[in-house]
């Protein structure tokens, strides 16, 4: 089983399309002792080969202020869930790619190319420094410009 950089599932070169058996895959995920992504099914553990992230954020939407003054980000992701981003978990990764951590900061995400524009359109920049502005708060996106 292999995941590609962009969230879809392959087994023996052909994309897996049963979005219930990934579902199922993902629910059942765990990352081992040295980083690799496993599948723990019937008692047995299956290494999943993984190009990059297991996790990929495939949508973000801004949600205005609730009953209590806060907004928030959601994040769709590959597992078909939604959760709201940690902002202070933001980074920025090789080639410039940017990621958070996911599912309570069990697994880093990767954001694809319409994620990243659509969270990209609220970052902020000051001199050597970008973040990204939420309830107040300025929330450094570590590994840019200014480390």
């Amino acid at each position: 089983i292999y995941i590609d950089k962009e969230g879809l599932w392959h087994h023996e070169g052909a994309e897996m399309i049963r979005r219930d058996f990934i579902r199922i895959f993902y629910k059942n995920m765990e990352m081992d002792s040295q980083g690799h992504y496993v599948i723990l099914w019937g008692g047995k553990r299956c290494r999943v080969d993984v190009e990059d992230t297991a996790f990929v954020v495939w949508n973000t939407r801004y949600q205005d202020a609730d009953e209590e003054g806060k907004g928030r980000f959601i994040l769709t992701l590959s597992d078909d869930s939604q959760e709201d981003l940690a902002p202070d978990s933001l980074y920025v990764g090789k080639d410039n790619v940017l990621y958070c951590r996911v599912k309570n900061a069990a697994f880093p995400a990767r954001f694809n190319r319409a994620s990243y524009y659509q969270l990209a359109t609220h970052i902020k920049e000051e001199p050597e420094v970008f973040y990204l502005p939420l309830n107040g708060e300025k929330y450094e996106i570590r590994g840019a410009v200014g480390e």
